[in-house]
């Protein structure tokens, strides 16, 4: 009973958790944007400050502000069309901003295998860019500069190992600015290189600037609570969300060396990665209209008259995949977010993937995890399942002493103490081995939640996406199934109105985890399924016990 009761609060209040925390974002008013101070001394508000002018600026009002990013929006010139093995990305020679990126190897659907997975676009409703450029008091292309380009497409052909797409700026000053984009076969790191060579006879020093205009997606927090937003990442804040809701109500504005920026949602994401040498200042801004805005602008280099400078960086398009963002920057892999149980959430990973390895199959995979799991807890749960047995053999007894004190809650609680003792019975007997295995269904269930290499994975026939629910309630009627029998071999209550609420239980289950990942639900299946036969055979035994003991 006290099993069954952990369970109940156990789930009810995960599922509870969800359902706040999605009215809460429906609840809270929108806070009024904070007035960026360098809004004010940019013609443009989505153009960095350079710290001078942020010293010096006069802030303008908020209508000003807010007027004039409402009447600017995406200048569009020409599209660059980049093909390479693993990504399809347009380039606009308006700022050489990357406006389109999409995954071929990531369906959006899996009934839809050729549509790809878009993760940059900037469409109406839709705007999330990755953009670069450089910011000067001498004349220099920010990301509203138009570019040139060589050809309007550029493809990775077999044997082919890197590709480059150059596009070029020139001022009259003399200022050439030849901006390269960097891709190689297997990979989703873009290089990006803007050089910049002084042809004229003064001068110039400036900065580069790296970073993503976004808005606020729509997103079912209760069906989808992996987090989207911004992350930043310093060797010694380490890693740190800013969502949108922060950047409306603060500005960043933070000295970093070493990290990084990225914009982050379920099993994907865009990181500008600055060299790891750089020191650069981290910003963002929220202007009332416009993308939420999330930024790095480097530190000043000059280039003398007749000489050249390249800034460099890096930026990552693509999935979650573990073991790529472990090679691509430090602390870059924390973006699959596991949350407070990662110290659990990895080895599952970890072992997952070796067993997978050698099965080639999640479903399996998710099947012999839960045996080891369920091994590594045997002997907790063959203590738990004793004394759940003890007390059912001791249920006659305890329906006798009912009779004996009827509405006499005190005395009846006192007899049953003392029976307790007396067989040298623990009524909490079973609740260890739950509440131990309480982390671990939900570890799994953000590894299941968050990796990206169980996205679209199949297990059999019906079942071809395990991160999603079972299209057709396969697995929940027999999660139902299973805890209807698992109640059957527990001690009944002896509260008739409790016994009823206890047997309604299954159904009521069995619709709460019908919009449950499937490979979660399949874990639960299976870890039910194996009990149910512990269960049976040391009841069994036991009551084999008791009635020679007669």
């Amino acid at each position: 009973m006290e099993n069954q009761r952990i369970i109940i609060f156990f789930v009810l209040s995960f599922g509870l958790l969800l359902a706040w925390q999605t009215w809460q974002e429906g609840q809270q008013p929108a806070a009024p944007a904070k007035q960026p101070i360098d809004a004010a001394v940019n013609d443009r508000p989505d153009v960095p400050a350079l710290a001078t002018e942020q010293k010096t600026a006069t802030v303008s009002s908020t209508s000003e502000i807010a007027t004039s990013a409402k009447e600017e929006i995406l200048e569009k010139g020409e599209r660059i069309v980049v093909l390479t093995d693993v990504l399809k990305v347009e380039i606009d020679t308006v700022g050489g901003d990357i406006r389109y990126a999409a995954l071929p190897h990531y369906p959006l659907k899996v009934d839809h295998p050729d549509e790809p997975f878009v993760l940059l676009k900037d469409t109406p409703l839709e705007v999330f860019i990755a953009q670069s450029g450089l910011r000067s008091r001498n004349p220099a292309p920010d990301h509203h500069a138009r570019f040139t380009a060589a050809q309007k497409r550029y493809e990775l052909l077999p044997g082919q190992e890197s590709l480059q797409v150059e596009l070029n700026w020139r001022d009259d000053t003399g200022i050439e600015v030849r901006k390269v984009y960097t891709f190689r076969r297997d990979s989703y790191v873009i290089s990006l290189a803007q050089e910049v060579r002084n042809q004229g006879s003064e001068s110039w020093s400036g900065h580069q600037y790296l970073q993503f205009q976004r808005n606020k997606p729509d997103k079912n927090r209760l069906t989808n609570p992996a987090y989207v937003g911004g992350v930043l990442y310093s060797p010694e804040e380490k890693y740190e969300k800013v969502s949108f809701d922060d950047m409306d109500s603060e500005a960043v504005k933070r000295t970093v060396k070493g990290g990084w920026l990225a914009m982050i949602q379920h099993y994907f994401l865009a990181s500008w990665i600055p060299p790891v040498a750089e020191t650069g200042q981290y910003y963002s801004k929220a202007v009332e209209g416009r993308p939420k805005i999330l930024g790095e602008i480097g530190p000043e280099y000059k280039v003398a008259p007749q000489q050249t400078t390249i800034f460099n960086s890096r930026l990552y398009i693509g999935p979650k995949e573990q073991e790529r963002l472990e090679t691509v920057a430090e602390g870059l892999r924390l973006t699959v977010d596991y949350g407070i149980l990662t110290i659990l959430a990895q080895p599952i990973f970890w072992l997952m993937k070796h067993i997978h390895s050698l099965v080639s199959n999640w479903g399996l995979t998710i099947i012999i995890l839960t045996f080891l799991i369920k091994l590594a807890f045997y002997k907790l749960s063959e203590t738990s399942y004793r004394s759940m047995a003890r007390m059912r053999t001791m249920t006659p007894k305890i329906a006798a002493l009912r009779e004996r004190f009827g509405d006499d809650r005190q005395r009846m609680s006192q007899a049953m103490m003392e029976l307790y003792k007396k067989e040298k019975i623990n009524p909490l007997g079973g609740c260890l081995p739950i509440l131990v295995q309480i982390p671990v269904f939900i570890a799994l269930y953000w590894v299941l939640l968050e990796s990206v290499e169980l996205r679209q994975a199949g297990f059999i026939l019906w079942i071809n996406d395990l991160s999603a629910k079972d299209p057709f309630y396969v697995l929940p009627v027999l999660m139902g199934m299973t805890m209807f029998i698992q109640q059957k071999l527990n001690p009944p209550p002896p509260d008739p109105v409790q016994a009823k609420v206890l047997m309604s239980l299954p159904f009521i289950f069995t619709l709460f985890f019908a919009f449950f990942p499937a490979g979660l639900v399949l874990y639960w299946v299976t870890n039910s399924t194996l009990s149910i036969m512990q269960q049976w055979y040391i009841t069994r035994k036991i009551e084999k016990a008791a009635a020679k003991g007669k």
